[in-house]
């Protein structure tokens, strides 16, 4: 079983002396778990940074094996990004987010929107909106959709300062 795909690093995790455990969020195979062999080393550790745009190949015997990657950095983007403090919080929580979809379940718009959202944390009030997108969006991908537009009571578009519980939808003054 082999694949190739790009992804974006989500997380990394020591595995034996030199080699490490990676979390991808890839475009068309969605969350996923691979071994790099020297992921611990000085040559892979920049490429293996949360927030980085990667090229990986993935191989396994079976599709439920854990597999190795081959890991190409495409856009190295953690540098910059952990240069400032929201953008190293952004960068966490976002990973954490892309945590709750389901394993090796593809999610094509998701993908798009945590790249999107990466490369615009220069600016801390652009990125502080596009974070909220960002949960917006994992909520309505997860099945918790809220409709915020129009009061669920009224239908009121104007005053919108409530979400009520019981329907996901927005409620007015």
């Amino acid at each position: 079983m082999e694949w190739t795909d790009e992804g974006i690093v989500l997380g990394v995790r020591r595995h034996g002396e030199s080699s490490a455990i990676v979390e991808l969020l890839t475009r068309s195979h969605g969350r996923h778990l691979g071994l790099v062999r020297g992921g611990a080393g000085k040559r892979m550790r920049p490429l293996l940074q949360p927030g980085n745009s990667v090229s990986a190949v993935w191989r396994a015997r079976l599709d439920e094996h854990l597999g190795y990657y081959l890991i190409e950095g495409t856009r190295l983007r953690a540098a910059n990004l952990f240069a400032s403090s929201h953008a190293v919080y952004g960068v966490t929580h976002l990973a954490s987010l892309a945590r709750l979809l389901p394993e090796r379940d593809p999610h094509q718009d998701i993908y798009e929107m945590l790249d999107h959202t990466l490369d615009h944390f220069d600016d801390v009030g652009g990125a502080a909106a596009y974070l909220i997108r960002f949960e917006l969006a994992m909520l309505a991908e997860l099945g918790f959709g809220l409709e915020l537009e129009v009061c669920a009571a009224t239908g009121a578009t104007t005053e919108l300062i409530y979400v009520s519980p019981k329907s996901g939808g927005a409620v007015s003054r």
